[in-house]
């Protein structure tokens, strides 16, 4: 599939696969609440740039809310419940991540959903994600909501095989993608933002992730 979808009004619902989806805009309402709580989330654990095994750099800045955190070094990918860099544990997962993440998931077919992680991922302009499954997980069905704000970038969304032909997809601010089940475990990437700075967030794009991984 060699797809590529343009600034569909809020509210949009745009099907990529039989369980996964954008919602255009639902985060929208939330983000005053949001924005105040990524300051204090990395204040507490600040972004860094993670190695991977190989031991290149990745170009995003990561932190982590929520019982458990992503991580990555020379010994592998992994979720721990300390912050690696501070000793401490992760910031707590803020109510109005939870209730968003909770919104998000029952509004793509996914009710009941509690996710115990939250990754953040800071992309300036050269930043980008080549494609990877999400597979440190122990539930390999239940979804990952993924929320986009600032600048616009094209999110890449395969299949189940690394070689698969990837759709691509612009997330503005405000957009959620949601995937589970049946597709939980699609290659995904995205490129690196594009466009004019945005108004709240200048030349940068957040990004933040649920996930079930304990």
């Amino acid at each position: 599939m060699n797809l590529e979808l343009f600034g569909a009004q809020d509210g949009a619902r745009v099907a990529l696969g039989p369980e996964s989806v954008v919602l255009r805009g639902l985060a929208l309402p939330h983000v005053p609440a949001l924005l105040p709580e990524i300051a204090r989330i990395t204040a507490q654990s600040p972004w860094r740039q993670m190695h991977t095994p190989g031991g290149f750099v990745m170009s995003a800045a990561l932190s982590n809310c929520g019982a458990l955190g992503w991580t990555s070094d020379r010994r592998g990918y992994r979720y721990s419940a300390v912050d690696p860099q501070t000793g401490l544990p992760w910031p707590a997962m803020p109510a109005v991540f939870l209730a968003l993440a909770r919104e998000v998931a029952e509004a793509a077919g996914f009710p009941g959903f509690t996710p115990d992680a939250c990754l953040i991922n800071r992309y300036g302009p050269q930043a980008r994600m080549s494609l990877h499954q999400d597979r440190n997980e122990r539930d390999l069905c239940a979804p990952v909501v993924s929320v986009s704000l600032g600048m616009s970038a094209v999110f890449l969304f395969g299949g189940l095989q690394r070689g698969d032909k990837a759709a691509r997809i612009v997330l503005d601010h405000g957009d959620v993608a949601v995937w589970g089940g049946r597709d939980r475990l699609r290659f995904h990437g995205v490129m690196a933002p594009r466009g004019p700075a945005h108004p709240l967030l200048g030349e940068q794009r957040i990004n933040f992730t649920f996930r079930k991984a304990g």
